[in-house]
């Protein structure tokens, strides 16, 4: 999900500055909410565990996207599924992102502990490859949505600051210990509403807080992001919420665990100081993985190793400031 919400400011700025250009954007049904406000694009369904699965699947979605008569084709996954897609369509122009696999096996190794590109910029390399130089440099974002009686009437009408909060992540070793999230919770809670984001599967440990809203499982896709851009700030793990609210301009404070920004999934237009990462004296392994599914022993709780105090702290600054 956070790769596919990540390459929304890149499609917005690519319509933006290509007035004559049309997108057509091949992804999962789930994630057509990321577009709904571009113009001139077109979302296409894969039905990937459906009509679209396997290598027989995706010979009938190439049949049904070679209608079309592309122009070019950018591959911002590549992975087998599209490498596969690639050899059915018609199309002569086809890029596919780079994703920098040594520069990362690096990084997690060890051997070197640097700034790789980011996931957005290498998304921009992929059009600028097709001769579309994108520039990202003054981003624009959707306005914040309307919210309608019945989210209002669950978020209520008072007049305190939001602030987001999404405290899960696929990985354990991506996720700020429960006990200190408590605490983070406690103290923003005293001057703020909190609203918490998750799937369904996620508890429900951090609502019994006062001014605190859960959220997690309750709404459709579509309404958690119409509430999401009406944030103050979002509080999330490097976790696919961070990029939801990110792509829609506001303001994005990310703990790390045993991930680090530095392989390039920092959320979209957001100071380097708005991300918290774990001591690298006391775990000097991090990052240990790209996507956080591999640490050592002793690792899982690396995120605990920042105290609620800077998060709060954090928080009640870039607040400050807006």
């Amino acid at each position: 999900m956070g790769d596919v919400a990540m390459s929304a400011p890149v499609v917005r700025a690519l319509i933006e500055q290509y007035p004559k250009v049309n997108i057509t954007i091949l992804t999962r049904g789930f994630f057509k909410p990321f577009f709904r406000d571009i113009p001139r694009v077109t979302v296409f369904s894969a039905e990937v565990k459906g009509k679209h699965k396997g290598v027989r699947g995706l010979y009938k979605l190439a049949q049904e996207l070679n209608k079309s008569h592309f122009f070019a084709v950018a591959d911002l996954h590549h992975v087998l599924r599209s490498k596969i897609l690639k050899l059915f369509l018609n199309s002569k122009r086809f890029i596919a992102l780079d994703k920098g696999r040594e520069a990362k096996r690096l990084l997690v190794s060890g051997e070197k502990f640097e700034p790789l590109k980011t996931t957005l910029q290498r998304y921009v390399d992929v059009f600028d490859k097709l001769g579309f130089p994108v520039d990202l440099s003054k981003p624009t974002f959707p306005k914040r949505v309307a919210l309608n009686e019945k989210l209002l009437e669950l978020l209520g009408r008072d007049s305190k600051k939001w602030i987001g909060i999404a405290p899960f992540a696929a990985h354990q070793g991506k996720v700020y210990p429960l006990d200190l999230m408590k605490q983070v919770v406690e103290k923003l809670t005293a001057d703020y509403k909190v609203i918490l984001f998750g799937g369904k599967e996620d508890r429900d440990p951090l609502s019994r807080f006062e001014n605190t809203i859960n959220l997690a499982g309750k709404l459709s896709f579509d309404e958690e992001l119409d509430i999401i851009s009406n944030l103050d700030i979002m509080l999330s793990m490097d976790s696919g919420n961070a990029h939801l609210a990110a792509m829609l301009g506001v303001k994005v404070i990310t703990i790390w665990g045993v991930t680090h920004p530095f392989a390039g999934f920092a959320p979209f237009n957001q100071p380097g100081d708005y991300a918290l990462c774990a001591d690298r004296i006391q775990f000097p392994k991090v990052p240990t993985s790209v996507y956080g599914n591999k640490y050592p022993e002793g690792y899982e709780n690396a995120a605990g190793s920042i105290a609620p105090e800077v998060v709060v702290t954090k928080i009640n600054r870039v607040l400050a400031s807006i």
